[in-house]
């Protein structure tokens, strides 16, 4: 189910289900954000955005919870994370699934932490998310592709260079792209389209065998089509990273798989054990005999691609880049 496109003068209702903007530079960054898409939408920020009241969150997990089901029940037509964080797992138990089913169909952006709302409502639900720039960062224009998705643009393309971890000044200053992109194909022959669906690593673990996790109900309902996974890890060292793609694995979530897009992850140590994160991934995934492109635009090192959860998509390689398109 995908939701309306954005219109202008719409309402994007803004949420804290994680952390929330409360230190520089990302107070300065969503206050940035605001100014620059109040001229054309209507900003309603949640009262947990500037909040640090919950543990390692921006408030208890039960109103973190409560501000995303009373935005997601508005008159909003987007729901946007300020940002990511480390326990939004723990608000799940406090979100109705049957009633979000139930009302009008919304987007919800985010990413990271953000999984595990991006992933659980489209595995829930079948209803499409943004796995995507959380909004303070319209500040250096990385968020401006996710609009244009929210805009209807059903076509996208990755960018020539990124930001290393290094070079990231956490402040104002605009995305300093000092590092060539390679994207790395395995069993790549020719475009491959499927269902797409994923999201952190990190997070994902931490939902498989849960009773939020649905993705073998979901993968069944869509076999026909075959399922894409995008991944992409955050604090995982190599072999954290074997063991994580292991579980998944085992667990059945690849049973009707048509191919892996693998992000630039963020901490991996290449020299783990004498292990490297390119090797371990096509080590784990070769037998599924499907195409792999890894070090492709996603994650947590700019500038990324949005990619839409739950949506229909055409996965090709041209020129060394990645293009994915919609089908609506």
């Amino acid at each position: 189910m995908k939701p309306k496109y954005l219109k202008r003068n719409d309402t994007i209702s803004l949420v804290a289900p994680s952390f929330g903007c409360t230190i520089y530079p990302y107070d300065e960054r969503m206050k940035v954000s605001i100014d620059k898409l109040s001229k054309d939408y209507r900003i309603v920020v949640g009262e947990n955005c500037k909040k640090s009241e919950g543990i390692v969150a921006s408030n208890t997990a039960k109103k973190r919870a409560d501000e995303f089901m009373k935005a997601y029940l508005s008159d909003a037509s987007v729901i946007w994370s300020v940002g990511g964080g480390e326990t939004m797992v723990e608000i799940l138990p406090h979100i109705d699934f049957k009633k979000i089913k139930e009302a009008e169909a919304k987007w919800f952006v985010g990413y990271s932490d953000n999984t595990n709302l991006t992933y659980t409502l489209t595995t829930f639900n079948d209803l499409e998310t943004i796995y995507g720039a959380c909004f303070p960062s319209f500040y250096d224009q990385e968020a401006d592709e996710v609009l244009r998705m929210l805009l209807g643009k059903k076509d996208f393309a990755g960018y020539q260079m990124y930001q290393s971890l290094s070079a990231d000044s956490h402040d104002l200053s605009p995305i300093k792209l000092d590092t060539k992109k390679e994207i790395k194909a395995f069993n790549y022959t020719k475009e491959f389209n499927g269902r797409l669906i994923g999201g952190c690593l990190d997070c994902l673990i931490t939902l498989c065998g849960t009773r939020f996790d649905k993705t073998k109900e979901y993968i069944e309902r869509h076999k026909k089509e075959g399922i894409i996974f995008f991944l992409e890890a955050c604090d995982l060292n190599v072999i954290a990273y074997r063991r994580a793609l292991f579980q998944l694995k085992e667990s059945g979530w690849f049973q009707y798989i048509k191919g892996f897009i693998i992000g630039r992850p963020l901490h991996i140590n290449e020299d783990f054990f004498g292990q490297n994160y390119a090797d371990t991934t096509i080590d784990m995934l070769k037998e599924f005999n499907v195409p792999i492109l890894l070090d492709c635009d996603i994650g947590h090192l700019k500038p990324t691609i949005p990619l839409r959860c739950g949506a229909m998509a055409t996965i090709k390689l041209d020129n060394d880049n990645i293009l994915i398109s919609y089908f609506d």
